[in-house]
């Protein structure tokens, strides 16, 4: 019979004290230096100076590219720097400095300063507990926590409780942000009111694939250069793009709210195409802390005196000034954690059960935290992939299982889940799998295999990321960079003749010219 008892478990689990699954990090009497902010106001900077100084240190980012930029800028600058991330490992002889996505974050490995960026992630409902266990675990006698003044509260509660001792410095932007008083199309978008509006130096902000293209495509006809970055491209593609903008040879940046992350562009004005987006079951507005975020970008120091920020639409004009006034402290009271192996490992034997979903799904429901700091992230799509591999891979191992269930993929997404099942497949069978073979359309010059290349560059990102997992199985991997390299561009290429969708998604909806 099954043991279905949270308290016990939740004590064998060791979840009453999170922060001591962090032994190093414990051991070193940390510093946390809080450096807070809008953008452009220089928060990051100053802490990478300290890391550029310091014998050894990490630098924790939220996106691989932004990874990549700090990599460059230290190695500019004369330091060796080390880039890993789920895909990669960039490994520079010599080097103590490493710039890594914040999910590769080492808590066995000290270094002197560490840097965490956009601690405001915390609220991200699927990654957040990464910023969680870079703020409890992070092994660098120095931590530089960056990022808004968000979410505050809950992190010093964390510090504080752990009787750490930290300072708190909050910064100003270097440079005034405006709201222009006048939408780009008044009470009722016009596309071609828009045509006279656009300027060089604008980002307009899209919030769908499909819109990011159409849009590209339009500006693109009426005489502009343009550079695009969405979700779904690479981040060689997006870093393609963003030095096309950086340079001038594009004049007009068209892109999703990725650009709120930390990417550092010649942006004058943001224009924001739509105040909603769609969060995975409803479309929502924007709030406070993503109108800032994205908003904030205009006005690099050091280019523009000022930054503006606009609309299409004066109804969205509206709501702009609304969230840019609001405060944007989150409601959260708790850090979010989730689950390792050791939590799955323990809770199979306790409760005779080897099915990982289950597993997490009991984890998330039953297992309850008697916290006042940390609560169990939700597990949503984490408990989906769990299911998934259960269906597909029922006699794995727990270990096994549980790696699996960390892939990078998006279930939603029909191309990516059968990928993820080949894979899975492969290493059920423990039959080496090969990389993709290279289309004949790569050599292409016609843009219309765009979403191809796209999916083919997702397929090689798992298999990186699996390949460094099980090298035996997913042997090819040293050979994923130049494949990749190939798809990248002929993205490129495409994005500078694909023609768009037509309509956008505003358009189709209200009818919109």
């Amino acid at each position: 019979m099954e043991d279905s008892s949270p308290r016990p478990l939740a004590n064998a689990l060791k979840l009453h004290d999170y922060p001591s699954t962090f032994p190093l990090a414990r051991s070193l009497r940390r510093h946390l230096h809080f450096h807070l902010g809008p953008t452009n106001s220089g928060k990051t900077h100053e802490a990478l100076v300290v890391l550029q100084k310091a014998k050894s240190g990490v630098y924790l980012a939220p996106l691989r590219l932004l990874a990549m930029e700090i990599r460059d800028r230290l190695m500019d600058a004369g330091v060796p720097c080390n880039l890993v991330t789920g895909e990669e490992r960039v490994l520079i002889p010599g080097a103590r400095h490493t710039a890594s996505t914040i999910e590769m974050m080492r808590p066995d490995q000290e270094v002197e300063v560490a840097i965490i960026d956009e601690i405001q992630m915390l609220q991200d409902e699927s990654r957040g507990y990464a910023w969680t266990a870079a703020l409890i675990g992070a092994p660098a006698k120095h931590v530089y926590v960056c990022g808004s003044d968000a979410v505050t509260a809950p992190c010093i509660r964390a510090i504080e409780a752990m009787g750490e001792p930290y300072n708190i410095t909050r910064l100003e932007r270097k440079t005034p942000l405006v709201l222009e008083t006048e939408s780009l199309s008044g009470a009722r978008y016009s596309r071609w009111k828009l045509k006279k509006q656009l300027q060089k130096g604008d980002a307009v902000i899209a919030f769908s694939r499909k819109d990011v293209l159409t849009l590209s495509a339009r500006i693109r006809q009426w005489g502009f250069g343009v550079a695009s970055i969405y979700g779904a491209l690479s981040p060689e593609v997006r870093r393609t793009e963003a030095r096309r903008f950086n340079s001038g040879e594009a004049e007009v940046l068209v892109a999703t709210d990725a650009i709120g992350m930390g990417l550092n562009l010649p942006i004058r004005r943001i224009v924001f195409s739509s105040t909603h987006k769609f969060d995975g079951v409803a479309p929502r507005d924007l709030n406070a802390t993503e109108v800032r975020q994205i908003a904030g970008r205009a006005g690099r120091y050091g280019i523009y005196p000022v930054g503006y920020v606009n609309a299409f639409e004066d109804d969205e004009l509206r709501h702009l000034d609304h969230m840019l006034t609001t405060s944007d402290t989150a409601e959260m009271t708790r850090l979010p954690i989730t689950p390792n192996l050791f939590h799955m490992q323990t809770l199979s034997d306790a409760r005779h059960n080897n099915r990982i979903g289950e597993l997490l799904a009991f984890f998330s429901e039953r297992v309850g935290m008697e916290s006042d700091i940390f609560e169990t992230a939700t597990l949503g799509l984490h408990v989906a992939q769990g299911h998934l591999i259960d269906e597909y891979a029922p006699d794995l191992s727990m270990a096994h299982k549980y790696v699996f269930s960390c892939a990078p993929v998006s279930l939603d997404k029909a191309h990516e889940r059968d990928y993820f099942l080949a894979c899975l497949k492969s290493f059920v069978e423990q039959r080496r799998r090969s990389l993709p073979m290279a289309p004949e359309w790569l050599t292409s010059t016609s843009p219309r295999h765009l979403e191809d290349a796209e999916n083919l560059s997702k397929d090689l990102s798992l298999y990186a990321w699996l390949g460094f997992k099980f090298p035996q199985v997913y042997y090819q991997g040293e050979q994923v960079p130049a494949l990749r390299s190939r798809v990248s561009r002929y993205i490129e290429q495409a994005l500078l003749t694909q023609a768009g969708f037509g309509d956008t998604a505003k358009e189709l909806l209200y009818g919109y010219r």
